[in-house]
């Protein structure tokens, strides 16, 4: 007899015509056949899935959500995690939706790597008991919003929790990649900023270009952006590396 092959929730949601949210859904409520790889990992044997769908394996029938992720259905950090990771897959919540996106590139975490190097040589200097950490590590902002940004700044004398962390950072760094662009400079964004992260930085790897943005009234503005020479900010003095090394290819 053939070997049966194991399938992921992508595959088994393209197979069944179902978004990816109501194989998870299913899952949960353990309602179809699935094997536990890893925490929170799943994968399934797409025959049994259908086996069981189909009634062979019980009395069971498929049907979407009625209500996506909408204004009168926000998904809390409760939900978000109870979700099976994805392998090769990111997931978000923001502002009680689930944002799931393809995992970052080698070039994201070149840049990633090179930023945190930075920072963390600068605040070991300026702010020694201050802390730089990256994702994956959940930040929750408020009760339907809990986001993984790349890198993150907090000062010495604000004590870190567990996660979800529920302390506000002073810094936090986005590095934009083609798949996480929408996310990053618009949901993120806004999400930061209704939070009053007090500076946000969106680094642009494809473009060469660094911008950064501080809280002031409530607002982000735009007060320095780099794509060439030496990088400086005005509210860290001190802070200077050249664009040319941090976007370079590796010798």
């Amino acid at each position: 007899m053939p070997e049966k092959k194991v399938c992921t929730a992508q595959e088994i949601a393209e197979v069944l015509g179902l978004s990816v949210d109501t194989v998870w859904r299913y899952t949960r409520e353990k309602r179809i056949p699935h094997l536990e790889v890893g925490p929170r990992q799943y994968r399934y044997v797409k025959e049994d899935v259908l086996d069981t769908l189909n009634g062979r394996k019980g009395n069971f029938q498929v049907q979407e959500e009625k209500v996506r992720y909408g204004a009168s259905q926000k998904l809390t950090y409760e939900d978000y995690a109870r979700l099976p990771d994805e392998a090769g897959y990111t997931l978000q919540l923001i502002d009680g939706l689930i944002i799931r996106e393809p995992g970052p590139t080698v070039l994201h975490q070149r840049v990633s790597r090179r930023i945190q190097s930075i920072l963390m040589a600068y605040f070991a200097a300026v702010d020694p008991r201050g802390e730089v950490f990256d994702a994956p590590l959940d930040l929750r902002l408020d009760e339907h919003t809990v986001v993984q940004p790349d890198l993150f700044y907090f000062p010495g004398g604000r004590p870190v929790s567990e996660a979800p962390i529920d302390v506000l950072p002073d810094l936090v760094v986005e590095i934009v990649s083609p798949s996480t662009a929408t996310t990053d400079r618009i949901r993120k964004f806004h999400g930061y900023q209704k939070a009053r992260v007090p500076h946000f930085w969106i680094v642009d790897p494809e473009d060469c270009l660094i911008q950064c943005y501080v809280l002031i009234d409530g607002d982000y503005d735009l007060v320095v952006s780099f794509n060439a020479g030496t990088f400086a900010h005005p509210s860290f003095p001190g802070l200077a590396f050249e664009l040319d090394a941090l976007f370079s290819d590796p010798v």
